[in-house]
Order: structure tokens, then sequence, then C-alpha cells
């Protein structure tokens, strides 16, 4: 019998190494549905929202190297937009398959109608729609070749009508092919490097998601160099472990130690990163950055030097090249100072909290201690994500995933099923945010359906904690950032797994044990300080007046209570600002 273009989608799709598509099927997306049934080799994932399908193939993507996910016409293209947008912002080679409408309906505004060229546009490197069985292998084989060779989205639209087409053979390449070019600067930039590098007396390295392959390349430039190391968050799960030069991250998320460092500095060198925040960034010192996209280049900071290639490959040309450096002394101060603050951090692990009020530090220091080696952690973004950041520790072996560029809310629990179906030999933890997690709540159904043993742990401080903190650091009293939720705990027994309410400090420890044990899913739903802030590492004046004009508000406004909470849980914190 021969093939249908759906089916032949299906076989390109296996030979390119798809083990699962996620998906809410219907209508357009029938015959693809079944193609893959039929086939044995793919598994159709049923999610209840295309935007957790495309939150979960991301994680997978990202983790793996390659995943699809699907779209049925009109609402669940638009369904799918915030995760395809994450995925084309953190460059994790995804494929996008937008079924819609036939194509003899096509531009008479027909019942669920989108145009998905307009739509995808902004979120692809690739986005064509199949018209033709002759098109379609061409068109499939190109689209997964522009995400593997771009690293990011690519998007086919395939109408109901053309996936029965039946299928004709390709003239061109079926192949894909994931290349590893080596990629470093000319020998006349090196030498301008080398240069740089002899001139200056105090180097500090700052390395973001482009380092993640360069560890060791990164340990010896930091040894030859006797230079600190920072990282982005990003670049933190590669290059924190094993590494007696690091000094942590700097940015909304880090602390005073690498921030320091990089002002200190005679020379930065950025090593693969985009670091987006650049207030954070020194301007009176010299900076060279190396990546191998060169459009990224000096859009983050003045430079000095900037150098296309990958890190591991320009490191290993670089060395052969350098002298080693002897004075350590920048270095032993830059460690020094990073000891301290990694001591006063231990002052907010043993402040545990009280009733309701259980601080977030110590909950993310118990993961972190209770955590497997290998555990692969998903965060929300806000102020879960400055708690994974700071207290989660890099092993080597372990993985952060979150939606470190776009800054979607409510990706952790989406990203952990992907993680989860990808990896079931790893533990999975979702640090959840109570607002992002109620974003998206009804896939905790997915979970169950699928029996992942997903420890989703929620950070429940009954707010939008970023966004109070970020309208308190602006003079404003927060306004409509408080939730009534629900009970998580309870919500969790109803989806058919383990739900377990902390109102306790002392009863942290043993609820992650028991959940880290627990053989499947597990929602832990832990009542933590709302008024738990989250200090940058250099404070700027007008964010104090800011502050302290937002507590003046809410005094006046008969808030006086949170005012005081909010000073005496966070003396330490604006302490540290300074």
């Amino acid at each position: 019998m021969s093939k249908i273009v759906a089916e032949q989608l299906v076989d390109m799709l296996i030979e390119a190494g798809v083990k699962r598509v996620y998906a809410v099927t219907g209508d357009s997306l029938n015959h693809f549905n079944d193609a893959i049934r039929r086939s044995g080799k793919i598994k159709w994932i049923h999610v209840r929202h295309e935007e957790v399908g495309a939150y979960a193939a991301a994680a997978e993507a990202e983790l793996d190297g390659f995943a699809v996910c699907a779209g049925s016409c009109g609402p669940g293209h638009v369904h799918l937009i915030n995760g395809l947008y994450d995925a084309h912002r953190s460059h994790v080679p995804m494929l996008a398959i937008a079924s819609t409408i036939n194509t003899d309906e096509m531009g008479m505004d027909y019942f669920q109608e989108t145009n998905t060229i307009k739509l995808f546009d902004d979120c692809s490197y690739y986005n064509q729609m199949i018209m033709t069985a002759e098109q379609a292998p061409r068109i499939i084989q190109t689209a997964i070749q522009h995400a593997l060779g771009k690293k990011g989205v690519a998007v086919i639209g395939l109408p109901g009508d053309v996936s029965q087409l039946k299928a004709v053979e390709s003239t061109t390449s079926t192949q894909y092919f994931n290349c590893n070019p080596v990629i470093r600067p000319s020998d006349y930039e090196l030498q301008q490097l080398v240069s740089a590098i002899e001139s200056s007396a105090k180097i500090t390295l700052f390395c973001g998601i482009g380092s993640e392959k360069a560890h060791d390349q990164v340990v010896r430039l930091a040894q030859h160099l006797k230079a600190p190391v920072g990282y982005s968050f990003r670049g933190k799960m590669s290059i924190q472990p094993n590494n007696p030069y690091e000094i942590g991250m700097t940015g909304l998320l880090g602390q005073p130690s690498a921030y320091h460092s990089m002002h200190e500095s005679d020379l930065v060198i950025l090593l693969g990163t985009d670091f987006p925040y650049d207030k954070f960034m020194p301007t009176n010192n010299k900076i060279v950055q190396i990546d191998t996209s060169t459009e990224r280049l000096g859009r983050r900071a003045q430079l000095h030097l900037g150098l296309c290639g990958d890190v591991a490959h320009t490191i290993e040309a670089l060395l052969p090249l350098l002298a080693e450096k002897t004075d350590d002394s920048f270095l032993k101060a830059q460690l020094e100072f990073y000891d301290k603050v990694k001591e006063h951090k231990n002052i907010y692990i043993n402040d545990n909290g009280s009733e309701d009020a259980i601080q977030p530090e110590y909950l993310a220091h118990i993961i972190d201690r209770l955590a497997d080696q290998d555990a692969i952690f998903t965060v929300d973004t806000g102020m879960t994500c400055v708690w994974g950041a700071r207290f989660i520790t890099g092993t080597g072996q372990r993985k952060m995933l979150g939606s470190f560029n776009h800054g979607s809310m409510a990706n952790a629990m989406p990203m952990a099923i992907g993680a989860a179906l990808a990896h079931p030999e790893q533990q999975i933890i979702a640090m959840c945010g109570d607002g992002g997690l109620s974003m998206l709540l009804g896939d905790l159904a997915t979970i169950k359906q699928y029996n992942l043993p997903i420890k989703i742990i929620v950070f429940n401080n009954r707010a939008l904690g970023m966004v109070k903190l970020e309208m308190e650091v602006n003079g404003l009293p927060d306004n409509e950032t408080d939730m009534v939720n629900p009970d998580f705990g309870m919500v969790a027994l109803a989806m058919g797994f383990p739900g377990i309410n902390i109102h306790k400090p002392e009863d942290v420890l043993d609820a992650v044990k028991r959940a880290f044990m627990h053989d499947g899913p597990i929602l832990l739903n832990v009542f933590t300080n709302p008024n738990a802030l989250a200090m940058p590492p250099k404070m700027e004046w007008a964010q104090v007046t800011g502050m302290a004009k937002s507590m003046t508000r809410l005094m006046l406004g008969g808030k006086m209570d949170e005012v005081l909470d909010t000073i005496k849980t966070n003396y330490k914190h604006l302490k540290e600002g300074f």
C-alpha cells in the first residue's frame, strides 16, 4: 500500500531520532496522529494544553538536541506560541507541526483559520506551508535542518487534505546533518587577544551557556591567567562544579562576588554569553567577547575585542600562545570575598522561618542537599528562579531548565514533563511558583496520565513575588499581586497522586525526603514567607529610595503589619545590597 504524506512525515521524524510528539489531537492533526499510532516508533503525548506541549518539547530539545510538538487549526496554533518563543530565544532545536484547514478553504475566513506564516514568523528560523505532496519531503528535511543548524524553532504548516495525499519520493536529500565544525578566531585575532591579556594584571572570566561543553578548558585558562570565573544562570550548572576559581553569578539573580570581580578587573573576557543585563556590566575596563554568533558581539557592552569562536576551540588555540601568570593576588582576594558571600548565605538557611512563613532559601537548600547528583531541575520564572540560582549546586551531572531568556511564568511543570519522558532514569524536580503553577494547572492530569515521577515543589508565597519586588523598588505600593490560591495539595489528590501541605519549617526536611523517595508523582505545597525579597548584587540609590517610598505608602494605606514583616524578614538582604 502506498504511503500518504502524514506517514512520510512520521518516517522522516523517525529518521531524525524523534521519540515522541507533544500535542492535543484534533481535526487536521488526526491523520498525522494515526500515522504515529501505526508506526509504533513514536509516542503521541496527549497534553491538556498546547503551550505545555511546546514547553515540554523545549525541555527535551535542550536535554537531547531535538524535539517535536504540534497544534491543530487556529486555537492550537495560538496556544503553541509562548512555548515556541521560549524555545527559539533559548536557541534549542525544535520542530512545530501546525496542521491547518484544507487548502480549498484558505483565504475564506473559514472556521479556525489562521495565517501560520504571519503567526509564527517571529519565533522561528524556518516557517513554511506544505501545499503539495511534491513539496512535503523537501520542506520537512529543510525545516529539521534549519532547527538543527541554526539552533532554534522551525515550523511546518500542514493542511489536513495535504496530509492525506499520496506521498511523493524526494528528489533531494532526506538525511539530516548535525555538523560540529571547529570555530576559532584567526591567528591575528588570537594575537590581539594575547596582547590584551598580557597587558592586564587583573582578569575575570565570565561564562554563559556557550561555555557548556568547555568546562575543562575554562578551568585551565583560569588557572593559567590566575583569573576568577563568574557565570550566568544558564552557564552555572556546567561551569560551577569542580572549579576552584568560580565566584558565582552576577545579575539580578546573582550575588556580589562576581559583580565585584568584574568591576575590579583590568580585563573581562566574556565566553559564550549574551548576558542581557548591561547595567551589571563594567564600563571602565577592557572587555573581550567570544561567541559563535557574531551578531551578538558588542550589544551588551563596549568591547575592546569581539571575536568569533567556539569557547573550547578558542581556548585550546589560545593557551599555547600564553605565558602563565604568576601573580595570584587578585584571584585570592576575589575567592576570599566569595567565601564571605557564601558564609553570609548560610544566615538565610539557618533562619528557617515560622509557620506559614517558611524561608524559601531554607527550602531550596534542603532540596539541593537531598536531590540526586544527576537530578534535572526545572524552575519557574520569578522568585523561584532566584532561589534556584542561589541555592541549587552544580555537580557536573545536574541540569537546570527554565525560561531564562523569554522569562515566561508557568514553565517549570511543563518542562518537567518533557524532562521526565526523555529521561525516566533521572530524578526530575519541578520548583514551581504558586503563580506559575496556577496558570497551567490542568496539566497535572498529564503527569498522572503518564505516571511521571516528577517531584513538584510549590514555593507558595501567595503572591506574584517578583512583580511585588519590582513595584516596591520603583516606589510603588504593591497592588493586586496577592493570590488567593486553591489548596494545591488537595488539587494533586484530585488529580490522582499525593499532595502534601507544609506549613511549618520543622516539617520541611522530612517532607522533602519522603517526596524524593516516593515512587511516582508527588506535590509538596510549601507555605513560604511572602515577604522574602531577593536583592541584586548592587543596589542603586534610586532602588533604595523607591523601596522606602513604597513602604511609606503602605504604612499610610494602613498596611503597617506588612511593612514590619518585610523589614524584619529582609534586614539581612538589605544589608547585603550595600
